[in-house]
C-alpha cells in the first residue's frame, strides 16, 4: 500500500513527545533545549533520582517536561519508564539515545581492556540503545511520524577513540540504525549522528589543554561542543527526514585526517 505522507521539512516540533536517554549529560541536555525551544515536550531519561533535574527542567522552554529515572542497562526500567510515557503524557514521536558510557585505554593497550569494561561499554552503548528502541517502538509506531537518534562517534570507522571496545560499540550502534532504518519503516526513521571530540566531561582525563591540542588539528580549528551535536539532532528531526539509516558526520572535519 502507498504511503503518501511527504516527510517534508518542518519548522516546529509542537505536541511531539521527545524522550532522550542520558537526558542530564551535556549532548542530552543541549539536545533538550533545542527540541524544547521548538515546542515538544520533553522527558529526560536518566539513573538519578528525578528531583535531580528539576533545576534542569526549569530551565527549558516551554512547559510540560519530565523526568524519569531509567538506567539504559535495565530493559524492565526502560518498559516501565515508555509506558509512564504513553500513559501519563502521550505517544514518544522522538527518541534520542544519547546515554554512553567510556574510559580512555590506549589502543595498543590490550590488557588494561578487560572483560567487565568491555561488557559495560557495550551494555551502556550499544545494548542500552538497542532496549530503549525496543521499548518505545511500539508506541512511536502507533505515532506513525517518528524518529530515532542514536548518538554515535567517529570512532565507529576510524577505530580510534577512547579505547578500542566503545569504537567496536559505536560501529555496532551504526550497523543498528542501518537495520532499523529497513525493519521500523515507514512509521519510525532511524538516524544516527557522530561526533569527534566533544568538550565535555564525557572522557575523564580529557581537559583544556587536550582540547586546545586536538583542535589545532581539525580543519574547523576547535574541538565540538555539545550544541554542535545536538544541532545535528534536531535536524534529524526536522530537515533531514527524508532520510533514514543514515550517519550524519559532525566533528568539525576530524575524520579526515
Amino acid at each position: 500500500m502507498q504511503d503518501n505522507r511527504s516527510f517534508a521539512p518542518r519548522e516546529r516540533l509542537d505536541g511531539e513527545i521527545a524522550v532522550i536517554t542520558g537526558g542530564t549529560g551535556a549532548i542530552g541536555l543541549a539536545t533538550a533545549q533545542r527540541l524544547a525551544a521548538l515546542g515538544a515536550r520533553v522527558v529526560l531519561l536518566q539513573r538519578g533520582a528525578p528531583e535531580n533535574a528539576a533545576s534542569v527542567l526549569a530551565q527549558l522552554p516551554g512547559s510540560g517536561h519530565r523526568a524519569l529515572q531509567a538506567d539504559v542497562t535495565d530493559s524492565a526500567g526502560l518498559r516501565t519508564a515508555a509506558q509512564t510515557i504513553e500513559q501519563q503524557i502521550g505517544q514518544a514521536s522522538v527518541l534520542v539515545n544519547s546515554a554512553g558510557f567510556t574510559r580512555q585505554v590506549a589502543a595498543a593497550d590490550l590488557d588494561g581492556l578487560d572483560d567487565q569494561l568491555i561488557d559495560d561499554i557495550f551494555a551502556t552503548n550499544w545494548r542500552g540503545s538497542f532496549a530503549a528502541v525496543r521499548a518505545f517502538a511500539p508506541q512511536m509506531k502507533r505515532a506513525g511520524d517518528a524518529v530515532v537518534i542514536n548518538v554515535s562517534s567517529i570512532a565507529a570507522f576510524t577505530g580510534l577513540g577512547s579505547n578500542l571496545a566503545y569504537a567496536a560499540a559505536k560501529a555496532a550502534c551504526d550497523a543498528l540504525t542501518r537495520a532499523l532504518g529497513k525493519t521500523l519503516a515507514p512509521q519510525i526513521r532511524c538516524m544516527a549522528v557522530s561526533p569527534g571530540v566533544v568538550d565535555t566531561a564525557f572522557v575523564p582525563g580529557r581537559d583544556a589543554a587536550f582540547n586546545e591540542r586536538v583542535g589545532a588539528t581539525i580543519p574547523l580549528k576547535r574541538v565540538g561542543v555539545a550544541d554542535d551535536v545536538a544541532a545535528a539532532i534536531v535536524a534529524c528531526c526536522t530537515t533531514l527526514r527524508y532520510a533514514t539509516g543514515s550517519v550524519i558526520v559532525a566533528d568539525g572535519g576530524r575524520h579526515l585526517g
